[in-house]
């Protein structure tokens, strides 16, 4: 699966006007943790002015072989070639890192093909700068908020790797993140996509995983044990119907149904209105009204 992570927003400005041809887009085959450290990369080329012919002497690699490694195309790069054009773009090196060799690894290269690959360039994990100010608040303020959502479809370490990455993609479109109209919704955005790419789907829709959200919506009373089970099975339908809302709906039913949040904190993750959330939860309930019974509210009645 691929799963674009390029999040800017409407008022982004025009990337500059340079000579030659044009860069083409991503190849279709690109995987989704591929495109997670390509698309920020590619975003940094356009906005820097820079030309491939400049670049290609700096990065002593040929400009037809820039081209289709910012295309995606042919062999994975190694981390020697990403570290000599992170330089030139000016790209935080550990958030690159991790995620080129998460990409690798997803390709099937080898541990030591990874290590050996950073032969030739200075190491990044012996030196690994922090982040921004504003990217380090933001990160402390939601990461437990974010593993919740990630924990509805993923577990374990599969759910704190993508909230990983998510932080270190932020990272690398953090001037980009500055610049748009609000940067809660930017950097859910790149959650959104980040999970839903690892995510298992069904019907091209992503699955609610009942195991990982279970606690949060059945078994938290004294029932007997089969209440329990009446409750098991009503939950379960609940996760299925889920799954199958709209984006938007999804992800404020996800958050007010399974992790419990009020409207205004859920405004506040999504950076959306008040009133847009309230709407989509509106609209969500009617269409699961619809499919099931929903079960008792685990955050609080609804305001």
């Amino acid at each position: 699966m691929t799963t674009s992570f390029n999040v800017s927003g409407p008022d982004s400005e025009p990337a500059p006007v340079r000579p030659g041809r044009k860069l083409g887009p991503i190849a279709g085959t690109v995987s989704s943790s591929h495109r997670a450290w390509l698309d920020p990369t590619r975003e940094c080329y356009l906005a820097s002015g820079r030309t491939l012919s400049d670049l290609s002497l700096r990065v002593l690699l040929a400009k037809s072989k820039l081209s289709e490694l910012l295309r995606g195309v042919g062999h994975y790069p190694r981390w020697e070639v990403i570290h000599r054009l992170a330089t030139e773009l000016d790209m935080p090196g550990w958030p690159l890192y991790r995620l080129w060799r998460q990409a690798a690894l997803d390709a099937g290269k080898s541990r030591d093909w990874v290590d050996r690959s950073t032969d030739g360039a200075i190491t990044v994990a012996t030196a690994r700068p922090g982040p921004p100010l504003e990217h380090g608040a933001l990160c402390s303020m939601v990461e437990a908020d974010y593993r919740r959502y990630a924990e509805v479809f993923l577990q374990g370490e599969l759910r704190d790797a993508a909230v990983e990455d998510v932080f270190a993609i932020l990272w690398l479109s953090f001037d980009e993140a500055l610049a748009s109209p609000d940067i809660r919704r930017f950097a859910w955005n790149i959650l959104r996509a980040t999970v839903m790419a690892k995510a298992g789907h069904r019907d091209k829709r992503p699955v609610v995983l009942g195991e990982a959200s279970f606690d949060t919506v059945a078994l938290r009373t004294q029932a007997s044990k089969e209440d329990q089970a009446a409750q098991l099975a009503e939950s379960l339908e609940l996760f299925t119907a889920i799954g199958k809302l709209p984006d938007a709906q999804l992800d404020v039913m996800v958050l007010r149904r399974l992790c419990g949040f009020t409207p205004e904190k859920v405004s506040d993750l999504l950076g959306i209105p008040l009133a847009a959330v309230r709407s989509d939860e509106r609209h969500a309930e009617r269409f699961l009204d619809d499919t099931i019974e929903l079960p008792p509210q685990t955050g609080g009645p609804t305001p």
